[in-house]
């Protein structure tokens, strides 16, 4: 059984379920307020963790209040859902046990003999999914790299079920006009899914723009402390509510209690954290515009990204999160030596926590998308990405130049000990002074 959303009576088309009301708060007050209710019997003003897996019933099949098994729901659970929900605007979320649990149960949704149209430039557990897995149960996937031109030609009558998109996309900042592909999309009554994971609610709002459902990496933004691994999904469609909350308990991908608690406890600070990374984004990606040794920096606050315009539509206050990639000078072994020059960036997977990280794509989080794929969406081996945390944008900034520097300069240098000794230095210092003066920079 497929998902449906309410037909509008014209044949083959679909409309967008209503959407929630209008919120009374700001986000800032939800995010801290939304499904937090005291405890009526403490007067608590967080709630407590409810570890039990199992319910009391005053009789047979009588549970004493909401809850009976855990897999089926949980308080904290419950709680957190309601806070997705309200900040991406929308009537209902569901919590999986990660970000690719739930893309399965969404992909799991759909019937045997389905299609999928789907970014090209998708998050490499995303892509394993599409082609490894979804294929076994009968789910076509076919991958295009400039969905808002070609999405028309690339639907299958009667077969395709689904739009998935990725904006900004993964790794290479691609953003996607997601009212423009809806539009499309309902006209041949298709569901659209974004992926929201890379700006999180607080930056952009897919409902908003026509999206069906909305997903997230909860381990990334929305937790935003490296340290619990969630995933959810929110939307407006009741029917999409009833098929997603089925799939959900009989799979079984749920999150624990105590991980849904912590999560929680995360997205309260969300937008607090999310502004803070994008600032230090914006100051970064302007440095490695400026600097020498990077051929491209892929960041939609800048005006010279292509999609600048879907930018400023799109994203709140005209923000461009907390991550962006580049391409250094040097090829893969300068990527590679950029990596280990950083002091304050983190070399680790992942993205989104309170700590900046950096990473090669192309043999590390996409390793596994076969090399021509990669470079026919622009995931070169020379391509770094960055994920913008919330330590001061200055030493940020700073840290960048010096691994820059080693990476690039240094290798040029006869002789030069990469992990620095004194004469090694006293190089590397005549080199860059050099290269200043040449470049203007002095």
């Amino acid at each position: 059984m497929s998902p449906s959303i309410t037909t509008n009576g014209t044949k083959g088309s679909i409309e967008t379920p209503p959407r929630a009301p209008s919120p009374v708060h700001s986000f800032g007050t939800l995010a801290v307020h939304a499904g937090s209710p005291h405890d009526p019997s403490t007067g608590a003003v967080i709630e407590a963790i409810s570890l039990s897996t199992t319910y009391a019933q005053t009789g047979v099949g009588k549970p004493i209040g909401a809850y009976e098994y855990s897999r089926s729901s949980n308080p904290n659970r419950d709680n957190f859902e309601v806070a997705v929900a309200a900040l991406e605007k929308a009537k209902y979320a569901l919590a999986f046990a990660s970000g690719s649990a739930t893309t399965a149960v969404i992909l799991q949704s759909l019937a045997a003999g389905s299609h999928v149209v789907s970014v090209s430039d998708v998050y490499g557990g995303t892509h394993r999914y599409f082609t490894q897995v979804a294929t076994a149960h009968g789910v076509q996937v076919t991958f295009t790299p400039s969905i808002e031109l070609d999405v028309a030609s690339q639907i299958r009558p009667n077969e395709t079920k689904l739009i998935w998109m990725e904006t900004p996309s993964n790794p290479t900042m691609k953003l996607v006009d997601i009212r423009a592909v809806a539009t499309v999309a309902h006209q041949h009554g298709i569901m659209v899914v974004v992926d929201n994971t890379f700006l999180s609610p607080y930056i952009q709002n897919p409902l908003d723009h026509g999206a069906d459902i909305v997903v997230h990496s909860v381990t990334k933004y929305i937790n935003g402390h490296s340290d619990v691994l969630m995933g959810a999904c929110a939307f407006n469609s009741p029917e999409l509510k009833k098929r997603l909350t089925f799939l959900q308990n009989a799979i079984g991908a749920v999150p624990s209690a105590f991980d849904c608690w912590l999560a929680h406890r995360g997205l309260k600070t969300l937008h607090l954290r999310a502004r803070e990374a994008s600032y230090n984004a914006q100051l970064v990606a302007h440095t490695l515009s400026t600097s020498p040794h990077v051929l491209l920096v892929n960041y939609p606050g800048l005006p010279s990204h292509p999609h600048y315009a879907i930018h400023l539509k799109q994203h709140r206050n005209g923000m461009g999160g907390g991550m962006l990639s580049f391409r250094i000078n040097g090829g893969k072994e300068a990527a590679e030596r950029f990596c280990q020059a950083t002091q304050i960036f983190v070399l680790a997977e992942s993205l989104g926590g309170v700590e900046s990280l950096c990473e090669v794509p192309s043999a590390m989080t996409h390793s596994g998308i076969p090399q021509e794929a990669r470079e026919k969406v622009g995931v070169w081996d020379d391509l770094i990405r960055l994920s913008c945390g919330i330590e001061d944008g200055e030493d940020l900034k700073r840290d960048l130049l010096q691994a820059l520097e080693k990476a690039v300069v240094w290798p040029k240098i006869n002789g030069a000990n990469v992990n620095g000794d004194k004469a090694s230095e006293e190089k590397l210092n005549g080199a860059v002074k050099d290269e200043k003066l040449a470049n203007g920079d002095a």
